[in-house]
């Protein structure tokens, strides 16, 4: 049963990643592997990761802005 509520945790930590990559790459006119790209170099998906718990109760606007403004604080030139 455990091991069943940490796969579902995964998968849908996943499935919000994908979600979260593809309304990124829409609003900077990126492709997906582009957007995964460009999150992932400047620290995204890591930080996704560790507030996964606290992003998922944002509106995509607000997380993507939020991821936006994270990556250019890290380096990046978008947003």
């Amino acid at each position: 049963m455990k091991n069943d509520c940490i796969y579902k945790l995964t998968e849908n930590k996943i499935a919000f990643l994908v979600a979260l990559i593809n309304d990124f790459g829409r609003r900077f006119g990126l492709s997906n592997v582009e957007s995964y790209h460009y999150i992932n170099q400047y620290g995204g998906v890591q930080m996704f990761l560790e507030h996964y718990d606290i992003l998922h109760t944002l509106s995509f606007r607000d997380m993507v802005d939020g991821l936006a403004a994270y990556c250019k604080r890290q380096g990046g030139t978008l947003g």
